[in-house]
């Protein structure tokens, strides 16, 4: 079969959806490791696979359109979030107006949640939640030309009846040791940089696969989105387990990567720091080969222990998902931690030299006011933070923050529909407006990132004009889109 990983330029007259986080617009190219993993497994189990990224191509409409009529796959894979979903609708029905017989299937949240959206003719096929073991089935038979349609963790259309058919779920992957490393061979031509470690040749990386904690708004990445969407149908609301790689095959990975020239990695997983014991046998590898690195954690994790062990590797930032300074506010979203946890964190990783960056969700809770959104930036400014980002929460589907706006009647419109959670709001309290938000957003990034002293602390960081170069666009965009 002729097999082709497809991401298609925006058709939607915005700015591409940003496709591993999967809630936010493109901020600045990032590579996805979780649709490679997938190409990746393809090609050990022995077919071609091609990828095609018109974005990071920076390519048009009409290159893409024009390569779909002369390139004629059998089988197109687009990796699918919300934000994406009018953009692959437009190439799918493209794609069946050349030839009905070519199949799409979709990866990711947008099929999983929004399933009936993707399923058009006979020839589309969503993959649901996790999707290496299924999309491995799949090929499988489509390769042979034998009966798909029984296969677990798959919806199709029944050609007889016209129906959407939902297979049972397919059972989690056990061993993420048994997957290969994401391909990322197919992205080798492309450079990328991440703004908060300003050191490239950069590569993403995931060692891990979702978070056991209860935040009831939270979609840290489009595959955790995807996998708890799916789990959550089957087991009463229910969040997946989380699953770990060995430190062992990270370590795997981390010395093909060095080898292959890269310097700076950002662990990807929803919350990396874990033990003492897992850290340290990942540590000392990027340390052994020089790499500058960052990770998501959450502040219970941070301790005097932790935070030596990060100065040693040479931690270049560390992701505090913090959201509010009010306790009330951090209680009522279930974040289990309190306002003395986060100033506990920040202190001891700037005792070790350890670069922190905060994430601030507004507009998390019906509390929420204009004042507490102030008093919130007042207190995160004053921390002297490397880096704070600021977000408006949107009510995810398949969370328990969408079920309480849901009944709560704090959706515009009534309903979600996808929105950058960068720029926009479809949320109104009692106390607090969607154009509030907006506003409070845009003036509070402009305060921060346009500062004297987080212009100086940055700038000076930069290890090349290049690297700087893709910040400062990164930025324009942020703040102006």
């Amino acid at each position: 079969m002729k097999i082709t990983f497809l991401t298609p330029p925006s058709l939607d007259n915005h700015k591409p959806a940003e496709r591993t986080a999967g809630c936010t617009r493109l901020v600045y190219d990032m590579p996805n490791i979780y649709e490679l993993t997938v190409a990746a497994l393809l090609e050990q189990e022995g077919y071609e696979v091609r990828y095609k990224n018109f974005v990071l191509e920076n390519a048009s409409a009409s290159a893409c359109f024009d390569f779909l009529k002369e390139d004629k796959s059998d089988c197109y894979f687009f990796w699918s979030v919300n934000l994406s979903i009018p953009t692959d609708i437009i190439v799918r029905d493209f794609i069946h107006g050349i030839c009905s017989d070519t199949f799409c299937i979709f990866l990711g949240p947008g099929g999983t949640y929004f399933t009936s959206s993707f399923l058009k003719s006979a020839n589309d096929i969503v993959v649901r939640g996790e999707p290496e073991a299924t999309v491995k089935e799949l090929l499988s038979l489509l390769s042979e030309h034998k009966d798909w349609r029984g296969i677990n963790g798959i919806s199709y259309i029944n050609t007889s009846t016209g129906a959407m058919v939902n297979n049972p779920p397919r059972q989690l992957i056990k061993d993420l040791d048994t997957l290969p490393f994401p391909a990322i061979h197919h992205i080798e031509k492309y450079t990328f940089s991440n703004p908060k470690l300003k050191v490239s040749p950069y590569m993403a990386m995931v060692t891990s696969r979702n978070c056991p904690f209860k935040c009831i708004y939270c979609v840290p990445s489009s595959l955790t989105f995807a996998r708890e969407i799916e789990y959550k149908r089957d087991h009463e609301g229910k969040k997946p387990p989380i699953g770990f790689r060995s430190p062992e095959n990270v370590v795997a990975e981390i010395e093909s990567l060095s080898a292959k020239g890269y310097k700076a990695i950002g662990f990807m997983d929803d919350n990396f720091l874990v033990t003492k014991k897992r850290l340290k046998i990942i540590g000392e590898a990027l340390k052994k080969h020089g790499i500058v690195w960052g990770c998501q954690a959450r502040v219970d994790a941070i301790n005097e222990d932790i935070a030596a062990m990060l100065q040693e590797y040479n931690c270049r930032y560390v992701d505090l998902g913090v959201e509010s300074f009010n306790d009330e506010i951090l209680k009522y979203i279930k974040k289990d931690i309190t306002e003395a946890q986060i100033y506990e964190a920040i202190h001891i990783l700037k005792k070790y030299k350890v670069p922190v960056k905060l994430n601030i969700l507004i507009g998390t809770s019906p509390i929420e006011t204009v004042d507490t959104i102030k008093d919130t930036f007042r207190k995160s400014k004053k921390l002297g933070v490397d880096q704070v980002m600021f977000n408006i929460v949107s009510p995810f589907p398949a969370t328990e923050f969408y079920e309480l706006a849901k009944e709560n009647g704090w959706i515009d419109g009534g309903e979600y529909i996808p929105t950058d959670v960068q720029r926009n709001s479809i949320l109104n309290y009692p106390g607090l407006t969607s154009r509030q938000m907006e506003k409070l957003l845009f003036t509070n990034n402009l305060k921060f990132f346009l500062s004297p002293v987080f212009i100086w602390n940055n700038i000076r960081k930069f290890s090349s004009v290049k690297d700087f170069r893709i910040a400062l666009k990164a930025l324009k965009i942020k703040l102006f889109g």
